[in-house]
């Protein structure tokens, strides 16, 4: 890390802010750490998570005089408060999604190209090993050309965060920024990275369980890519918060083959034509913080050299115009094309 950054902003202090703070602190020691949040910190929170300062208002925050920010609050509050720091020179590393809506997100991306912010879109996934590992093996064609993408993603909501009231979590409210799509949009971000970009959907949305919430709770998404022969390639995409095997995996199926992504037990495994069973090529159980760690280091590496980082705004952007592409399908009943 550059010795000149001394000081940080999280916005938000719930449990991935907390996250961030503590992950910054063991990185960085001697870091300054603030905290903007729509309530007062209390002596224990402040003694606890070692925070220098802690503000109410947006605008008290360049009394600090951050370097950069993590923004890990709703969704819904992402883009105004971005915008603010953004004018006021402060890099961004903003919690997925980028925003709860497309809408002028591109004007807000070209701001940050104007004033030479870094922008850092936080789909941490991408910094799994396995997931990486997965990402070069099709790329290497270990089954040759693809057939077929399924990915599939899911976990019963009140059991995700422990502790908590799963109706007070942004998950479950609209208003936040909640729902299966954008909560769960990890899938959408690395079925881009990995595959290409997705270039239309088929959907339904809908509320299946009895949960109390006021999004939706499942997702079914047929896709389609271009593959390099500019060939189209379609997949499935299953998302939901009421499945109690808690799951994450991408399977794909090759000429020579099929290979799966297991994202629960960090394994990639191969089915190779003409045999009889699975064969583990990949495993690498990290830690629950190893890929929030990589992405902070991404982060910061980037605004250093003030290059790329390896999630960008445009990213989250795209993740968010095939969210609204597939809800409008949803709503349609037919094909929405990007």
């Amino acid at each position: 890390m550059n010795y000149n950054f001394k000081k940080a902003l999280v916005v938000g202090l719930g449990s991935i802010g907390r996250r961030h703070i503590r992950i910054l602190l063991t990185l960085y020691p001697g870091i300054g750490v603030a905290v903007l949040r729509h309530k007062e910190c209390d002596k224990n929170e402040t003694q606890d998570l070692q925070i220098q300062a802690c503000y109410t208002k947006i605008e008290d925050v360049l009394k600090f005089k951050p370097q950069f920010a993590i923004i890990a609050n709703p969704s819904s509050k992402h883009l105004k408060i971005a915008s603010f720091l953004a004018s006021a020179g402060v890099h961004l590393l903003i919690e997925k999604p980028l925003a709860d809506e497309s809408q002028n997100l591109s004007k807000f991306i070209n701001l940050c190209k104007e004033k030479k912010i870094v922008l850092m879109t936080g789909y941490n996934l991408r910094f799994s090993p396995s997931l990486q590992k997965f990402q070069k093996l099709i790329n290497e064609k270990i089954i040759g050309d693809i057939y077929s993408i399924h990915s599939e993603v899911g976990q019963y909501l009140p059991s995700w965060r422990p502790g908590t009231n799963y109706q007070n979590n942004v998950s479950a409210q609209k208003k936040l920024g909640g729902g299966v799509l954008r909560e769960l949009s990890h899938e959408i971000d690395y079925l881009n990275w990995i595959f290409g970009p997705i270039i239309w959907v088929k959907s339904e949305v809908s509320r299946l369980s009895s949960l109390k919430i006021d999004v939706e709770d499942s997702a079914k998404i047929i896709f389609g890519v271009r593959a390099p022969n500019d060939n189209q390639i379609s997949g499935t995409l299953s998302m939901d918060f009421i499945r109690h095997d808690t799951t994450r995996n991408c399977l794909v199926v090759g000429e020579l083959g099929t290979l799966k992504w297991d994202g629960i037990t960090e394994e990639v495994l191969i089915y190779r034509a003409g045999k009889k069973s699975w064969e583990v090529v990949y495993k690498l159980k990290c830690g629950s913080d190893y890929t929030y760690i990589q992405e902070i280091k991404n982060f910061i590496a980037s605004i250093d050299s003030l290059s790329p980082p390896s999630v960008s705004g445009e990213d989250g952007l795209n993740v968010l115009l095939a969210i609204e592409a597939i809800s409008k399908s949803s709503e349609k009943g037919s094909i929405v094309y990007l």
